[in-house]
């Protein structure tokens, strides 16, 4: 872990120094791979500022909090960059846990094809909805509204799940499960 303290307009103090070393030592746990920091203090009048920047493997994350007490003006950046480490460590996490979830799908399926099982079989896109309750003939008018072909929707008087569709003949038909 490289850290930098830089001071700028004003002098520099060994008790900011290492109260901003500390702070930012605690993102080790974040972290596997190598951190590089860089802390800027600077006052300008009354005006105390803490700008942090780090580099973790090509990515940086910078914040700047700007407030009337050097220490605070440290714990309030320090705050921010934890929010933003987090964030980027879980956009990591997601991407890796998807990588490997696709990877594994195209593998399987290029196995498959090249054994030749595949040939032409559809793909079964899941697509999720929520089932509105509402009366076969609402149903049918938000039906003609709209330029889908069917809607589901959960009939009101029987609380069932059904499907109302445009018939080729130009009617509508009503699916309703039995019970």
């Amino acid at each position: 872990m490289e850290i930098t303290v830089t001071f700028r307009h004003t002098e520099p103090m060994e008790s900011l120094r290492s109260y901003a070393v500390e702070k930012i030592s605690k993102f080790r746990k974040y972290l596997d791979s190598p951190l590089e920091a860089q802390i800027v203090l600077s006052v300008e009048k009354f005006r105390h500022q803490a700008d942090v920047t780090l580099s973790i493997d090509g990515t940086r994350i910078k914040a700047v909090e700007e407030t009337g007490d050097m220490y605070s003006a440290i714990d309030q950046v320090m705050d921010k960059v934890e929010i933003q480490l987090k964030r980027h460590l879980s956009k990591l996490r997601d991407r890796r846990t998807d990588a490997s979830k696709t990877g594994t799908i195209a593998d399987t399926a290029e196995a498959e094809e090249s054994v030749g099982q595949i040939a032409d079989e559809p793909v079964i896109e899941i697509e999720k909805l929520v089932a509105k309750p509402m009366d076969p003939e609402e149903a049918a008018m938000q039906l003609q509204m709209s330029r889908q072909d069917f809607l589901v929707f959960r009939n009101g008087r029987s609380n069932e799940v059904n499907v109302i569709y445009k018939r080729k003949d130009g009617n509508l038909g009503l699916i309703e499960p039995i019970a």
